[in-house]
């Protein structure tokens, strides 16, 4: 079986090659790519700041239509010509993280198995994948291949607002107007929150507020902590959401929660540099800090769900479009600082 790959080959430089691999067994789809996003992730093995073995394939923020199903796959289920989003991240199901219900954090996630004339990476940066049934996630016509493709980052986002615990009315900061900012502002307000959101830049302010933000601020022109005081009564918010990747937002994040306010950190931070957060602080106010990272398999079918239903509609997320035979320029526009999503299509 012949796949085409834009594999990266080396820092900045994207190559295709034709892979040859067996045909189908078991429970295996081939997937036909409709569109696959450029996640951080992506950019950052582009740029050399995440180290992969050259030459590797990325790509795990997928959408595409299966075109083949191996002997084992239930024809009652999937059918040839089936609109899927697919979740391309690897968990073991066998460690001790998969094994106690944390499959996000599995102790092999960077040890994905690679399929024989295949390459190592997420995999999705090809004209065809090969998937485990188990993996696909059904879309709407409704629902444009783009918009699908970006399901993994908002099972991220869901992971995240689930960790938060939100409740009806309170009040949720989100640092940060990027696309997974965007993202927590539209799931918070589906909580029933008041959502005040944290960004420089005036488009991305404009966005959030089309996003259901009930205001936004500039970090840059104000005093953040007494923003966030007026806008909560005084008290500080019952949640933050740090999205914007650098040191300094981390500790902005916990000195803006309120008694018993729970900070998710949510983006991951390069480089990762440390910062004085005040022990007593989160002793006397009873401040939860918490993690997040990656989502479950039942955050992608809550994503998958409420982009089907139109709960949520990321489209303005999106920042570009390239042919897949122009997936060197599609890179080269998503690491530029400030753009949203950039996706390759067929």
């Amino acid at each position: 079986m012949k796949i085409t790959a834009a594999a990266i080959t080396e820092m900045g430089k994207i190559r295709f090659m034709e892979l040859d691999t067996p045909p189908l067994s078991g429970k295996e789809v081939l997937v036909k790519m409709h569109a696959a996003a450029l996640c951080t992730l992506e950019q950052r093995i582009f740029r050399g700041d995440v180290k992969m073995p050259f030459p590797c394939i990325g790509g795990h923020e997928f959408a595409g239509e299966a075109i083949q199903l191996g002997p084992d796959v239930d024809s009652s289920v999937w059918k040839v010509g089936q609109r899927v989003a697919v979740r391309l991240l690897y968990s073991c199901g066998e460690c001790h993280q998969c094994r106690s219900g944390h499959s996000n954090m599995c102790e092999n996630a960077r040890h994905k198995p690679v399929r024989k004339g295949l390459l190592p990476g997420p995999g999705g940066l090809c004209d065809c994948i090969i998937a485990d049934s188990s993996s696909l996630f059904p879309i709407p016509d409704s629902l444009s291949y783009e918009c699908a493709s970006l399901t993994e980052p908002l099972a991220c986002v869901v992971h995240s607002v689930n960790l938060a615990r939100i409740a009806l009315a309170e009040d949720v900061i989100v640092i940060g107007g990027g696309i997974m900012g965007q993202m927590h502002c539209m799931l918070s307000k589906l909580r029933g929150a008041r959502v005040l959101v944290s960004e420089p830049d005036s488009a991305r302010r404009e966005l959030a507020m089309k996003n259901g933000a009930d205001g936004v601020l500039n970090p840059f022109a104000c005093d953040i902590l007494s923003e966030v005081r007026n806008f909560t009564s005084g008290r500080g918010a019952d949640v933050v959401f740090n999205t914007v990747p650098k040191p300094d937002a981390f500790r902005e994040a916990v000195s803006l929660a309120a008694k018993a306010g729970r900070v998710i950190q949510y983006t991951s931070v390069h480089p990762d540099e440390p910062v004085a957060v005040s022990p007593q602080f989160i002793h006397n106010r009873q401040v939860s800090v918490i993690g997040s990272i990656s989502p479950e398999v039942q955050d992608f079918y809550t994503a998958n769900r409420l982009l089907a239903s139109s709960l949520v509609d990321v489209s303005d997320l999106i920042h570009k479009t390239f042919p897949f035979r122009d997936s060197q320029l599609a890179f080269e526009e998503a690491v530029k600082a400030g753009s949203f999503r950039v996706i390759v299509t067929d």
